[in-house]
């Protein structure tokens, strides 16, 4: 397997694909690329993460994509150990970034969503209507995404190539602020296990580039 981190690390770093990605003529000369965690229990299962770790077999999968990833100049992460473990097979420094970290789920963390159903359907259907609704007592989607719009828009000196791992939510939030759209279009986002969604411009003004599955 350190064979594999090494293979990732060195193919995501010297990737022409970065490239593709710029456009100074509009001023675009920010590039973030957003990593979706790998597969979990949690993902799995349909439950909300608590601090699981990556399922037996995503670690290789994640140095199976890495090299398909676009050429960075840094690497952030939260420390949950899902991110981390993701972000471990490129082989590089990874900065610890609390703002990236997952949606708050309070109480419900750790159990599934069948679980949340039968025990409280009503708060369950207003967490899923509502965006401003935090029936578990954490972070509403609200929250989530002016969370994740601070971090993106608060960049004011950032690397010109970011490589972010997040939970898929994380991913989804930025679209949404990214695309100017209501809290309400997060759900209609589908962020997979391993995609990488990237983001072009700069504070204040990004556009989506792309969302690209594993290993595309």
């Amino acid at each position: 397997m350190r064979e594999g981190y090494d293979r990732a690390a060195d193919q995501v770093n010297t990737s022409s694909d970065v490239y593709m990605f710029s456009c100074p003529v509009l001023g675009w000369d920010v590039r973030i690329v957003l990593w979706a965690h790998g597969p979990t229990s949690a993902v799995r299962t349909a439950a909300f993460p608590a601090d699981e770790p990556l399922d037996a077999g995503a670690t290789a999968q994640a140095v199976d994509v890495a090299p398909t990833l676009p050429r960075v100049d840094a690497v952030h992460s939260p420390d949950s150990k899902r991110c981390r473990q993701t972000a471990a097979v490129l082989g590089r420094e990874v900065a610890d970034d609390p703002a990236l970290r997952g949606l708050d789920h309070g109480s419900w963390s750790g159990r599934t969503l069948d679980d949340v159903g039968a025990a409280d359907p009503a708060g369950l259907g207003a967490w899923l209507t509502d965006p401003d609704a935090r029936p578990h007592g954490g972070e509403s989607m609200t929250d989530l995404v002016a969370r994740v719009g601070n971090w993106l828009d608060g960049r004011t000196d950032p690397p010109h190539a970011l490589l972010a791992v997040a939970d898929a939510a994380v991913v989804r939030a930025a679209v949404v602020h990214a695309l100017g759209a209501p809290a309400q279009a997060l759900w209609r986002v589908d962020v997979a296990p391993l995609s990488a969604t990237l983001l072009v411009g700069e504070p204040g003004r990004w556009s989506l580039r792309s969302i690209r599955p594993p290993g595309r």
